[in-house]
């Protein structure tokens, strides 16, 4: 089969052969059409997020295409039913295989490229949000990176839970887009603190939850953010890993719970399970058109340089896309 090679030395991305999986008796193989983009796949190309044991070094955490075989153990599935899925790695390439207890059917009313957009950010925000998170109705969270793909689709899980929405992004478009999709308040964080910017929003309350994929700078004004028994989740560390002092007072008199969280490294039964309470939350309101995977671009696989390169200087807002051809 075809697949996405990374060239060693230039890290240049180039369509070139590779072999094709073959499935075990509780796996499906799909036959991708589309696959999206993720930061995961910038850091793998450079060697500093290898993929876990066992794991296809192809990149590409997500992709949705047509069921091309069953295992014999597997019911429920049908040669060519339309899914996408979550991975381990292996989404740039003509096939790959899944357990398929990772599977999603794919919405009628959405395309492959839709279908693509949904695995990692929606997924991700699911788990964030509830089962780690805790949101309630009637509660407020912080999203960062709010027209990021986990964020747009954060914003749109909160919406439906009731939540207040507060959110940060970069560019008007990018807040303007936050705002469309349910963001009550709107946070330039290029515009200064955006500390009191929370405060004021949360009418001095703070905020119960937040999301944040930046880390160590974002550390000190989002304890400042959190209101009493608040939940910070750390999703990713895109602004450094290491804080340099920390007062634990501020977390103890709060009562501030700290979640690190990766989703990558889990195991395939804990994805099973958040694949599954995920599906029967979010699939209906998909068909209903109140959840909506956001794209910001379609891409030719033969371009994934320049696809890469756009979400290297973070000028996306949403998920991108690439087109996997035969």
């Amino acid at each position: 089969m075809k697949a996405i090679i990374v060239e060693k030395d230039t890290l240049d991305l180039k369509i070139g052969d590779a072999e094709r999986p073959t499935i075990a008796a509780d796996e499906l193989l799909i036959k991708v059409k589309a696959t999206a983009l993720n930061r995961a796949d910038l850091l793998q190309k450079r060697g500093q997020y290898p993929p876990p044991p066992g794991a296809s070094d192809i990149l590409g955490l997500e992709a949705s295409g047509t069921i091309e075989e069953v295992g014999r153990n597997v019911n429920g599935w049908e040669k060519g039913d339309r899914v996408c899925a979550l991975l381990p790695g292996g989404g740039y390439a003509q096939y790959v295989a899944i357990p398929a207890n990772l599977a999603i059917p794919i919405p009628e009313n959405l395309s492959f490229e839709e279908g693509a957009a949904i695995p990692e950010g929606f997924l991700t925000a699911y788990l964030n949000l509830f089962e780690l998170g805790k949101l309630k109705e009637d509660e407020t969270v912080l999203i960062h990176a709010g027209a990021s793909g986990v964020g747009t689709a954060a914003i749109q899980l909160a919406r439906e839970a009731g939540a207040n929405i507060i959110v940060t992004a970069g560019s008007k478009e990018k807040r303007e887009l936050c705002r469309t999709l349910g963001a009550a308040h709107v946070i330039d964080y290029k515009d200064g603190p955006f500390a009191p910017k929370v405060k004021e929003a949360s009418e001095g309350k703070g905020v119960n939850l937040i999301l944040d994929f930046i880390g160590a700078p974002y550390w000190e004004q989002n304890i400042g953010s959190l209101a009493t028994d608040g939940r910070l989740v750390l999703i990713g560390t895109m602004g450094g890993a290491k804080v340099k002092e920390v007062n634990l007072l501020k977390i103890m008199f709060k009562r501030i719970q700290v979640t690190g969280t990766t989703l990558r490294s889990q195991s395939v039964e804990r994805k099973a399970d958040l694949t599954k309470a995920f599906s029967e939350y979010a699939l209906e309101r998909f068909r209903e058109g109140r959840l909506t995977p956001i794209i910001d671009s379609i891409w030719d696989w033969k371009d994934a340089n320049e696809a890469h390169t756009l979400m290297e200087e973070n000028k996306n807002a949403g998920k991108i896309i690439l087109r996997v051809r035969e």
